[in-house]
């Protein structure tokens, strides 16, 4: 994974079938970026709908959500509607897995996104990455708590 304290990469892509989402759009916000394996399967999908019901703990810390997985926008957008999932969901599909190359979690030899999440602060810095067991949900404790401490140093 990519080091804390260092500039995020910026890119663009497919967050709908005719619109594009970049990082630097985001510039002002917390961005919290996670990286998942794939639509529809029961972890991730676990997985994203803790993150859509956690949007209200998130808007307090001034914190957007953004999913990437290297599913196609069509997929992103069924399972968005299926599942409620209420923030992007951009689609790392051609080439595969190249945003998640640049961040250091794609997986070769599966051919998908690692579990991994990135929390980005307002000024596009890594402040916090977590790589998660694939198999496991990682929650929103860690990105809650590391949130808040980001916070916390910027009062300092």
């Amino acid at each position: 994974m990519l080091e804390n304290g260092i500039k995020a990469p910026d890119f663009k892509l497919n967050s709908t079938p005719d619109q594009e989402l970049s990082l630097s759009e985001l510039t002002g916000k917390n961005v919290i970026l996670v990286f998942y394996p794939a639509d529809w399967s029961p972890v991730c999908s676990d997985e994203m709908s803790l993150y859509s019901a956690s949007m209200k703990l998130f808007d307090k810390e001034d914190a957007v959500v953004v999913g990437i997985s290297v599913d196609s926008k069509w997929s992103h957008m069924a399972f968005a509607k299926d599942r409620k999932i209420h923030f992007p969901l951009l689609a790392d599909f051609e080439p595969k897995g190249e945003v998640a190359r640049l961040y250091d979690v794609y997986d070769d030899v599966k051919g998908h996104c690692q579990r991994a999440i990135y929390l980005i602060d307002k000024d596009g810095i890594i402040r916090w990455s977590y790589l998660s067991p694939e198999g496991m949900n990682p929650g929103v404790d860690g990105v809650l708590d590391a949130l808040e401490e980001l916070e916390s140093t910027k009062k300092e």
